[in-house]
């Protein structure tokens, strides 16, 4: 009989990807049926999605009471909710009647959360209110919702669909948090979210964003405020740039005493290949005024976020395997989360966070704000697009990566090593 054990892949599923991870040469990237093949996709959502850490948005998109959010991966549909005591909860948007869906996909506010099957009535809180004609002898306690692991770092929300979530996140956080608040994002809004659906292969669009290497040719927007020679050792930067690298070495040194002079940190901190949740972090100038993504580097936004005055504190870029980069400057926050839709598609969900009282057309120009990063993202999509169309030719075989190229080593490692530790898990149980 095949197996078709709740929440656990195939063997033969299981070993066909450890199988294709033994074929990888070290330094090179991925076997071209580790992009492409349905059953290496269905083992990576239950062993890497349904089991880790996942960046699902910020406190900013739940700011009163009633206000959720969705996240839909891996078959499960998250409901994140602000519940009447103001504390922000997860659930499987599932009802405890029959099963219906509570919420559509997306955003909303509520007052109660209604069934719209049977009528059956949850509070924000999770606990069944209301249930028509059920029998009293039934224990109403029984038939809340299911919460789902949720942990608030710094504003940023983070859900774990596994039973026993790992502890990683609660062992990192206060390393990341004196990051983040500055920025304050319980005191943030949205400005724009963009939903963008890339014709690839969940890793190649992680892969791309942990690398530079196209920028210079591929992003004319977004290396308006990128140094040229970002991401370059000094043995790497050529004669020919040396000026431009002198002036982001200046750049850097003046961020950091202005970060040290308000007490803001900014060293990186890089975990990204043992840890469970492999993350990376650091605060790094940007070119131009040095102050937001904007063509010149000036502010896009006039109401800084939280209490901060000084406009001129670069980018503080935060990267969590295996689904999101955060991009934190002084006037606003730009957030993206990833999410496998199908083995060569995946939804990419840009927001654009501003101050709570910026208003827009007043302190923000809404077309301005996102300009730089609506062109990278469909940018970045025609690479994903390209790289899936040939990852999935007779033809490819996987080549090298190079010095710039280490970040995509990093995840490709990681992805390597946490599919193995959940594979050998499973095996244990069993």
């Amino acid at each position: 009989m095949t197996e078709q054990l709740v929440g656990e892949p195939a063997a033969g599923r299981r070993t066909k990807i450890l199988d294709n991870l033994d074929r990888r040469t070290p330094g090179h990237s991925l076997p071209g049926v580790l992009y492409t093949d349905p059953d290496v996709f269905a083992s990576e959502l239950e062993l890497l999605w349904r089991r880790r850490w996942l960046f699902v948005g910020t406190v900013a998109e739940v700011p009163e009471a009633g206000d959720y959010l969705t996240f839909d991966v891996a078959g499960s549909s998250v409901l994140v909710i602000r519940d009447d005591d103001e504390q922000v909860r997860a659930f499987h948007n599932v009802c405890r009647h029959r099963g219906s869906r509570l919420v559509a996909a997306g955003n909303g506010s509520v007052g109660n959360l209604v069934c719209g099957y049977h009528s059956w009535t949850y509070a924000t809180d999770g606990s069944l209110r209301y249930a028509p004609q059920l029998s009293p002898s039934i224990d109403t306690a029984c038939l809340g919702l299911r919460p789902v692991a949720l942990r608030e770092v710094g504003g940023l929300l983070y859900c774990s669909l596994a039973a026993s979530p790992d502890g990683d996140l609660d062992v990192v956080s206060d390393q990341i948090r004196d990051y983040l608040t500055p920025h304050r994002l319980d005191r943030a809004k949205v400005a724009a979210q963009v939903e963008l659906v890339e014709e690839g292969n969940w890793k190649l669009v992680m892969e791309n964003n942990r690398e530079c290497y196209h920028c210079e040719g591929g992003h004319p927007e977004l290396t308006c405020t990128f140094f040229p020679t970002w991401g370059l050792s000094e043995d790497q930067v050529p004669d020919r740039m040396r000026a431009d690298h002198d002036r982001y070495l200046f750049a850097e040194a003046d961020l950091m005493r202005r970060c040290d002079e308000l007490g803001i940190p900014h060293a990186l901190i890089e975990d990204l290949l043992e840890r469970p949740f492999g993350f990376r972090i650091q605060r790094e100038p940007l070119d131009g005024a040095g102050e937001s993504f904007s063509f010149d580097g000036s502010r896009l936004v006039g109401r800084l976020l939280g209490d901060l005055d000084d406009p001129q504190l670069g980018r503080c870029t935060f990267h969590t395997q295996p689904n999101a980069w955060i991009h934190l400057l002084a006037d606003h926050v730009v957030t993206f989360s990833v999410t496998p839709l199908s083995p060569d598609r995946t939804l990419v969900r840009s927001t654009w966070l501003v101050h709570e009282d910026a208003v827009e057309g007043v302190d923000y120009d809404l077309e301005a704000l996102t300009a730089v990063w609506r062109a990278t993202n469909e940018q970045d999509a025609a690479f994903v697009r390209n790289t899936q169309l040939g990852v999935s030719d007779p033809a490819y075989v996987p080549g090298p990566y190079n010095d710039a190229e280490r970040n995509v080593d990093d995840f490709i490692r990681w992805y390597d090593a946490q599919i193995r530790s959940e594979a050998r898990k499973m095996e244990v149980a069993r």
